[in-house]
């Protein structure tokens, strides 16, 4: 998601929208999980998971009391920033969401979560690389303590014989969280001049058209005997768990500005596990829980120095 500047002090509603958001995107690794395990094929689910989260984006834009039209395509855009897009839908989406689900097939949802949002560490690496911002003592201090909490979330026990799956579900989501911090760079550097909430339905119809090319291609079917409480799960995945954290997310930003914002992004994959527990009954290692804790660290650190010349992390 890309995140506007914004410099006044947050008001009390702006936390309520938080909790609100981040608990709806730790939901969204419990519903995906389960719809897995009811072997819906990963990439259709994700293909048809964003494609409805787009259309159910549209309302969102027509709240802002703009012509549709001209809150999807602003008058600063050009086709020139049509490829643009498209690359950020290809890895915000398409690889990004491709790849978590896939993970999630072999590793726990919790586990999923923590990998994936560690995505700021991996903003602020490759900012230093691409856009030489400068990481300074604590976001380079938070940089070395995310990383060392993704090894201790994969953890030694994935590298011995007999779980090479588990391993390959959990670089499968490492990998994703680095695919969510290249379409963030991508972004920062292009500067699109369109509207955060009408980018995310960009890349979410592109992503998700190209995720459900690739499952047809591969031959992907949705499962017979899927249950009315399956399309329940789905629903929640698609909708509240999709725009409505999304939408939620954009009303806090505007209300609190990203500075604020972006350091409770841990709260996502800390519902993730606690959802995990209640609803699947499944919990973390001890490794799990010190590089969860490692990583909610990093991401306190390298949100809470300021960068020179630039934004914020990306949520």
């Amino acid at each position: 998601m890309t995140v506007p500047q914004h410099r006044h002090a947050p008001d009390p509603g702006f936390y309520a929208l938080l909790l609100g958001a981040t608990f709806l995107m730790g939901s969204s690794f419990i519903a995906g999980k389960i719809l897995l395990s009811q072997g819906v094929p990963a990439i259709l689910l994700v293909g048809w998971r964003f494609l409805v989260a787009a259309l159910a984006t549209l309302p969102l834009l027509l709240a802002s009391r703009r012509p549709l039209g001209r809150a999807l395509w602003p008058a600063g855009m050009h086709w020139r920033h049509v490829p643009l897009v498209g690359l950020i839908g290809l890895l915000q989406t398409a690889a990004v969401m491709g790849l978590l689900f896939v993970g999630m097939r072999t590793i726990p949802a919790a586990a999923a979560a923590i990998l994936l949002f560690s995505n700021p560490i991996w903003v602020a690496l490759l900012g230093r690389v691409f856009l030489r911002e400068r990481l300074g003592m604590l976001r380079f201090s938070g940089l070395l303590l995310g990383m060392a909490g993704v090894a201790l979330a994969i953890g030694p026990g994935a590298l011995l014989q007999g779980q090479r799956a588990a391993l390959s579900g959990e670089l499968c989501c490492l990998g994703a969280a680095v695919c969510w911090a290249a379409a963030t760079t991508v972004n920062k550097r292009a500067a699109l001049p369109i509207g955060g909430l009408a980018l995310n339905f960009w890349q979410m119809l592109v992503g998700a058209l190209v995720l459900l090319a690739l499952a047809r291609a591969g031959g992907e079917r949705w499962p017979a005997g899927f249950t009315l409480a399956d399309w329940g799960w789905f629903a929640w995945l698609a909708m509240p768990a999709s725009a409505g954290s999304f939408g939620l997310w954009f009303v806090a930003l505007r209300r609190g500005g990203a500075t604020h914002a972006s350091g409770w992004l841990f709260l996502a994959p800390l519902f993730a596990v606690l959802l995990s527990f209640v609803v699947l009954h499944t919990t973390l290692a001890p490794s799990q829980w010190l590089g969860g804790a490692a990583i909610a660290g990093g991401l306190w650190l390298v949100n809470r120095a300021p960068r020179a010349g630039s934004p914020p992390a990306a949520a």
